[in-house]
C-alpha cells in the first residue's frame, strides 16, 4: 500500500542539485524518476547525504540516449552512472529480482515499477522515494512509520532478505548503530539464525562494511550487536576472544579487555580507518599472552608484539593493502612504548616522533589512557616534545656522509654503517651540534688512540 506525505526538500549539495536536474531531464522525456534510498532517509533525518541515487522507469539504453556522458557500471542490473556538471549520479531502472543462488546476486532481474523496486530493497527506511517535482515522499513499505519509530526493519520476510544478500546482516547492524535506532526483533532473530552464512561473502565486502562501522557513529554499539547476533564469532573471532580477559584493576578499573575496547570505540568520533582499526586491534594480543606475574597480578608479556602479528593476519585475511596493514601494525606494535617516553634517550624519542604513524599512535595512546587509568602525563610530555622540535625535523639531516668517512681512509664495508649510526645517535642526543663537531668526532672515532667515549666525556659533558 502506498503512503505519501508532502515535504519540500531543497537541494543542499552539488550531488542533490545534479540529481534533481537528472530527474527533471527524465521527466521532460515523460519518464518517472525519483530520488531513492538512503539519501531520502538522511534528508528526513536532517542530514545532508554524501551520495544521491535516482530510480526511474527508463531503461539503461533510454538513459544513455538522454545524457551525453554515462558510465556502464551495472547495466545488467539496470544501473548507469550519469556525469553531469562534473558530478556523478547513479541512475537505476526500477527492477524486481529473481531468485538468489549465491547470497549476493539474483539469477535474473526484471524491469518493473517503483513499488516493485521498493519491495526488493533491504530495509524499510532505505526504500523511500522522493519526487522533487511534486515534493512528495512515496512509501510502499511503511518506511515512514519505522523512521518515525527509529527502527531498522527488513522489508517483508527478513530471513528471505538476508538470504538474498548476507552482507545485509552487517548493514542492519551498521544502520542501527549509526542512526541510534533500535533493531526490529524479527530482523534481529533472522540475523542470529543466518549469522554463520556471513563467511560466504567476499573478504573485501566484509572489510568495507566493517570499516564503515568503525569510522561511523557508535562503533561500540555496533560491535555489541555483532557480538549478540553471533556475527562477530564468524568475522572477527580474535575480537570475541577479548571477552572475559581480566586486567589489573589499578591500570584498568573499567573491566576486562572487551569492555576496555568497547569504551575506546565509543570515544571515537568518525576517525580515520587506521586509527579505528588500531583501537579495535591494539589489545588483540592479550588473550594469548595472559598470565600472572610473581606478585599474582594479571600480566600480558609482549602482548603488543604478539598483537601486531595477529593484526597482520586479520588484515591480510581481509585483503587490505600492504600500506594499510603496516600502518595499523605500527599502532598495535608501538602502543605500549608510550609508557617509557620520560625515560627514553633523546635519540630514541626523536626517532619515535619521526615515525609517519606517530600522530595516530599518540591519539590512540590518549584514547587508551582516557578509557582506563585516565593518566595523561606521558601524553602531555610528548606534546611538549612536539613543540620543542616544531622548528626542526625530529630526525635531522646527518652532518657527515659515507664519503666523508671514506676520505679519512676507512675502507668500504660494514664499518661505515656502524660509524654513521653512532654519529646519528650523538646528533639526536644533541651531543654533536655542527658539521665541524661531527668531523672532529669522526677523527677521534677512527683513531684508536682516542676512543669516542673519552672525547664526549672530556669535550661535551
Amino acid at each position: 500500500m502506498l503512503n505519501t506525505i508532502t515535504k519540500q526538500l531543497k537541494p543542499e549539495s552539488d550531488a542533490e542539485r545534479v540529481a534533481f536536474k537528472v530527474i527533471s531531464i527524465l521527466r521532460e522525456s515523460e519518464y518517472d524518476a525519483y530520488i531513492v534510498g538512503g539519501s531520502v532517509r538522511d534528508r528526513m533525518l536532517n542530514t545532508i547525504p554524501a551520495e544521491v541515487d535516482v530510480a526511474t522507469n527508463a531503461t539503461p539504453h533510454e538513459i544513455q540516449a538522454l545524457f551525453k556522458k554515462t558510465i556502464l557500471v551495472g547495466v545488467s542490473f539496470g544501473v548507469i552512472i550519469v556525469l553531469l556538471d562534473h558530478v556523478q549520479v547513479e541512475v537505476a531502472t526500477f527492477r524486481t529480482d529473481g531468485d538468489y543462488k549465491d547470497g549476493r546476486h539474483p539469477e535474473k532481474i526484471t524491469f518493473s515499477s517503483a513499488e516493485g523496486d521498493a519491495q526488493r530493497r533491504d530495509f524499510t527506511i532505505n526504500s523511500l522515494f522522493y519526487d522533487p517535482c511534486t515534493n512528495k515522499i512515496l512509501d510502499y513499505v511503511n518506511g515512514l512509520k519505522d523512521l518515525e519509530q527509529k527502527t531498522v526493519k527488513a522489508i517483508g520476510d527478513p530471513d528471505q532478505r538476508f538470504n538474498e544478500d548476507y552482507l545485509r546482516m552487517l548493514r542492519a547492524v551498521r544502520f542501527t548503530a549509526h542512526l541510534g535506532f533500535d533493531l526490529d526483533s524479527a530482523t534481529f532473530s533472522a540475523i542470529k539464525k543466518n549469522a554463520s552464512k556471513i563467511i560466504q561473502i567476499s573478504a573485501e565486502r566484509i572489510f568495507n562494511e566493517l570499516n564503515k562501522i568503525l569510522t561511523g557513529h557508535n562503533a561500540d554499539v555496533a560491535f555489541s550487536l555483532l557480538d549478540e547476533s553471533g556475527l562477530l564469532h564468524y568475522i572477527l573471532p580474535e575480537i570475541e576472544n577479548l571477552k572475559g580477559v581480566k586486567q589489573p584493576p589499578e591500570f584498568h578499573p573499567e573491566g576486562d579487555v572487551w569492555v576496555h575496547t568497547l569504551l575506546m570505540l565509543k570515544a571515537l568520533n568518525q576517525p580515520g580507518s587506521e586509527l579505528a582499526w588500531g583501537v579495535l586491534l591494539h589489545d588483540v594480543g592479550k588473550p594469548s599472552t595472559f598470565t600472572y606475574n610473581k606478585n599474582g597480578r594479571e600480566s600480558f608479556p609482549s602482548h603488543a608484539k604478539v598483537g601486531a602479528q595477529i593484526a597482520n593476519k586479520i588484515l591480510k585475511r581481509y585483503r587490505c593493502s600492504n600500506e594499510f596493514i603496516e600502518s595499523v601494525n605500527a599502532l598495535v606494535y608501538y602502543h605500549m612504548a608510550f609508557g617509557d617516553v620520560k625515560r627514553m634517550k633523546q635519540s630514541r624519542l626523536r626517532r619515535m616522533l619521526a615515525r609517519k604513524t606517530f600522530s595516530t599512535e599518540l591519539e590512540l595512546h590518549r584514547i587508551d589512557c582516557m578509557n582506563s587509568h585516565k593518566k595523561l602525563d606521558n601524553y602531555d610530555f610528548l606534546q611538549t616534545k612536539i613543540k620543542e622540535f616544531e622548528n626542526e625535523p625530529p630526525v635531522p639531516k646527518p652532518f657527515i656522509s659515507g664519503h666523508d668517512i671514506l676520505s679519512l681512509g676507512v675502507a668500504e664495508g660494514r664499518q661505515i654503517g656502524i660509524i654513521l649510526k653512532e654519529l646519528e645517535e650523538c646528533q639526536l642526543n644533541r651531543e654533536i651540534k655542527s658539521r665541524e663537531e661531527a668531523l672532529e668526532w669522526l677523527n677521534v672515532r677512527i683513531n684508536p688512540q682516542k676512543p669516542i667515549k673519552n672525547w664526549i666525556k672530556n669535550d661535551h659533558h
